[in-house]
């Protein structure tokens, strides 16, 4: 794709005339106990933040401040946050983040996939002043600028523009893949498919949906329109939707790079291994997912509290961490962090080897106790010795493991 070159005023043109939607309905089975009782979206990550909360900055960074989340499944921790984090906009400009629970709007059914959650929402939607449509999912880590993939929408004269990342060929069962003609126009689609045709991609790599899309205005409303009317359809943007519109519409792909061609950082936090790798991920001394980065902050709920403490400072009781982060308000006590991301108001006792583990808020590690590969959820208590990560067999009959060697601890 060449290189995008816009005027300003044509991009704060653009970004004012856009509605996000953020589809934040989602459970995650896969995450397996994390999502028991809370939506895939409201998942802590990173120490601090909550997985809703990079395209919600992502929106606010590319100067989009209309925005619709849309929730279904044990939304409350995620309203929460919302209500918390979430709350400044000012009405008054036309700015907001709106809260759209299931309502049933349209007949007597739950949402039937990801195109009628936003049908059943069309005339909330309308009631607000827009030219494009930004269709988010809201279960992906990444850092992107919305404006140019707008800018891309516009200049391409495109009914449809879906932003792609590439993934691994092996793993094409989990995306929807696509293939472009030259001109960077999608003449195929294939949402989630065993394996692909010969010939599709020569190498390693395929070109994927990031569940992102920019629709104009009335036309998604004759799509989604057209749509709900389909005995044969499961309503659902990838497997329904834009596989149909390929024929009929100007339908583009977006590439997302990091403005030199090579592919930018995104994760799709699909399962168990794919959250535990992330979050490791932000341990690197230059992560790809800039945590640090004043010039594309990620915004959060803002909690009052201490900051994180390290206590003793004995030959063979130090409360220190290596290579991790450690969030407000956790002690760590006589205690060795390594690789491991640790959430606010944990309790980390005296003796305790930590390493590449995930600990949630509000986690107490007794005395003693040795992790390795492991996620603790919120509020969790281990007691005095507890040595997890080291017998997979024994882990696997008391907690959750997956199949990349990862345990819960719920």
């Amino acid at each position: 794709m060449k290189n995008l070159d816009f005027s300003h005023r044509f991009i704060s043109r653009l970004v004012r005339q856009t509605l996000a939607v953020i589809l934040a309905g989602g459970r995650g089975s896969r995450l397996k106990g994390l999502t028991e009782n809370r939506a895939k979206p409201a998942m802590p990550f990173g120490g601090k933040y909550r997985i809703i909360d990079f395209p919600l900055s992502n929106c606010l960074n590319s100067g989009i401040r209309q925005i619709e989340v849309i929730t279904q499944y044990k939304a409350h921790t995620l309203i929460r946050h919302l209500s918390q984090g979430w709350s400044f906009l000012r009405g008054d400009f036309e700015e907001f983040i709106e809260i759209l629970p299931a309502q049933q709007q349209r007949g007597t059914q739950w949402y039937q996939g990801t195109a009628d959650a936003v049908y059943q929402n069309l005339e909330l939607m309308q009631t607000h002043r827009y030219a494009y449509a930004l269709i988010l999912g809201g279960d992906h880590i990444y850092k992107m600028d919305y404006s140019t993939l707008l800018g891309f929408h516009v200049s391409r004269g495109a009914d449809v523009t879906v932003a792609l990342s590439v993934v691994p060929v092996s793993e094409v069962s989990r995306y929807g893949i696509v293939r472009l003609d030259s001109e960077d126009r999608l003449i195929d689609f294939r949402e989630k498919p065993e394996s692909l045709p010969s010939g599709w991609y020569p190498g390693d790599q395929a070109i994927a949906s990031m569940g992102i899309y920019v629709f104009n205005r009335d036309f998604l409303n004759s799509c989604l329109e057209e749509d709900s009317g389909r005995t044969d359809s499961g309503h659902d943007f990838g497997h329904d939707l834009l596989p149909r519109l390929i024929a009929s519409a100007k339908v583009y792909g977006f590439r997302f790079t990091d403005g030199s061609g090579i592919p930018a950082y995104w994760r799709d936090i699909a399962d168990l291994d794919a959250y535990w790798n992330s979050n490791m991920e932000l341990v690197q001394v230059i992560p790809e997912c800039n945590l640090y980065d004043l010039d594309w902050p990620i915004w959060t709920a803002a909690e009052q509290g201490p900051p994180a403490k390290f206590v003793f400072d004995e030959p063979s009781r130090r409360g220190m961490a290596l290579n991790s982060l450690i969030a407000g308000g956790s002690i760590i006590s006589g205690s060795v962090i390594r690789s491991s991301v640790v959430s606010r108001n944990v309790r980390i006792e005296d003796g305790c080897e930590i390493e590449q583990s995930v600990i949630l808020s509000g986690a107490t590690i007794g005395t003693g106790s040795r992790l390795h590969r492991v996620v603790v959820e919120e509020g969790i208590t281990l007691g005095p010795g507890t040595h997890i990560g080291y017998d997979p067999v024994t882990d696997a009959r008391v907690y959750e493991r997956s199949s990349g060697g990862i345990t819960l601890v719920r």
